[in-house]
């Protein structure tokens, strides 16, 4: 399951049980999803994911950006009040990329206003399970 986390929505993607294809999911309040509430609770029983993969913003020369702190700090909590493991995933220009690919489907800023999130949830997600399938092709 990945989390694409704003400071007031958190973006959520899950991968089929073969882990070979994103699909977004739901967008939450960053609130519900920080303090277990029962619509985060529901979201994790009804998808029983096995590891959160979180979004973590780089800068385009491949650093921390300033939101890490904020993000690592957030999904540390997340983890333990859930009991999921987590790993982080490089979401640079995933939301631009969701915002690209809704506009071209013709939706207006506020149409996008609650999809982009769980869109580029699904976008990092779908990087993060390429590359972990390319990484066991090679092996």
């Amino acid at each position: 399951m990945a989390l694409d986390i704003g400071e007031k929505r958190v973006g959520i993607a899950v991968s089929d049980p073969d882990e070979r294809v994103a699909s977004p999911i739901c967008v939450l309040p960053a609130d519900e999803v920080r303090n277990n509430a029962k619509s985060f609770r529901r979201t994790i029983e009804d998808w029983e994911p096995e590891l959160l993969v979180c979004g973590l913003p780089m800068t385009l020369a491949g650093e921390e950006g300033p939101q890490a702190q904020r993000i690592r700090a957030f999904v540390e909590d997340v983890s333990k009040l859930c009991g999921i493991p987590y790993e982080f995933a490089d979401e640079r220009l995933s939301s631009a990329e969701a915002k690209r690919s809704l506009r071209e489907k013709g939706l207006s800023e506020k149409a996008m206003r609650g999809k982009v999130d769980m869109i580029a949830a699904s976008l990092f997600l779908q990087a993060w399970l390429d590359a972990r399938s390319a990484s066991t092709i090679k092996s």
